[in-house]
């Protein structure tokens, strides 16, 4: 029997927005750090929100269809998968990401075909300004942006902590550092190291305060730069996670010729990336993200990884290889 053709992927995908906007809405008004508490009935839930009568039903339980709400006679909790990793109060909260996106990314892909058409971007720098600058500048804004960063390489950072040689090494820094994510799990799983979280000055209290909450301020400080215009810190290892993709390709191999520079002899770079497969055909999230790069820079893209072990090649690294890391993400590595 002939297999039956039918529309229902194309139709899920087309209508994916429905499920991913309901998810993000949660993880915006922070429904999942308040039933981390304690289950709670429609009403409690629909009070503490300010939710309409007419939608929080629906709401909810579309979450449990979704698999992130479970409900037990009346009263919902969270699945275990969204108590763990989107619990505001949890070290293992990856929700920063979904609240920039409910806050940001969801308006700016609004215009994609727009910025197809066009190439330009759909964000803060549509009109010429400059994305980092305009999310800087306000501190809420920002400390939401550090706070997203942190989600999305969470997964990354633990395992760069367990897979990477570190017991060879003393010192690391950690360009574009945000919230700290990344230095607090390798410092966490290797006692012996010390690091520098390198960003733009502004950053520099909510690094100390993410760094203070894990009590590691003795072993990781924070250093202020502006990696356009200064050398990067002198380290063993340097790490650019979720950097290299948001600049053109003139920017990339100059940021890697300044990593260069700073790691000492036998030391290493890192990068990583949600880095597109060789073939460009099965990465999706990361082509993805290539087209969110587009969305939110004025030259950024993502790479494969024949491309970036390429650029380190050509920068001066030798003996480089790439590891798949969890989810679309993976880490070429280059040693001096």
């Amino acid at each position: 029997m002939e297999h039956q053709l039918t529309p229902d992927a194309i139709l899920q995908l087309g209508f994916g927005f429905w499920g991913s906007k309901t998810l993000l809405s949660a993880a915006e008004i922070g429904l999942f750090t308040e039933l981390a508490k304690s289950p709670q009935d429609e009403a409690s839930i629909r009070q503490r929100f300010n939710l309409h009568p007419r939608s929080a039903r629906d709401f909810l339980d579309a979450l449990v269809a979704l698999g992130l709400l479970q409900r037990t006679d009346g009263r919902y909790r969270n699945s275990l998968e969204a108590d763990l990793f989107l619990d505001r109060n949890k070290p293992t909260y990856i929700g920063g990401i979904l609240e920039m996106c409910s806050v940001r990314l969801f308006r700016h892909w609004a215009s994609f075909t727009e910025a197809l058409r066009t190439g330009k971007p759909q964000g803060e720098s549509k009109d010429g300004g400059d994305t980092f600058e305009t999310l800087y500048a306000d501190p809420e804004r920002l400390k939401t942006f550090l706070s997203a960063m942190t989600g999305i390489s969470m997964g990354a950072a633990r395992q760069i902590a367990a897979k990477f040689p570190w017991n060879k090494y003393h010192t690391f820094v950690d360009v574009g550092c945000a919230q700290g994510g990344m230095p607090v799990q390798i410092a966490l799983a290797h006692p012996h190291l010390k690091g520098i979280g390198y960003d733009l000055a502004r950053v520099r209290p909510v690094f100390e305060e993410y760094v203070k909450s894990f009590k590691l301020s003795d072993r990781l400080a924070f250093k202020d730069g502006d990696f356009f215009k200064d050398p990067l810190p002198m380290a063993d290892v340097v790490l650019m996670g979720h950097i290299l993709h948001d600049w053109n390709l003139e920017t990339k191999k100059m940021l890697l010729a300044k990593a260069y520079a700073a790691i000492s002899p036998g030391g290493a770079v890192i990068i990583f990336d949600a880095i597109i497969d060789d073939d460009r055909s099965k990465n999706a999230f990361g082509l993805l993200m290539s087209l969110n790069m587009l969305i939110e820079t004025q030259g950024g893209f993502d790479y494969t990884g024949a491309d970036g072990a390429a650029w380190l090649k050509e920068a001066g690294f030798k003996n480089i290889h790439i590891d798949k890391l969890s989810g679309p993400d993976s880490m070429i590595v280059g040693f001096k």
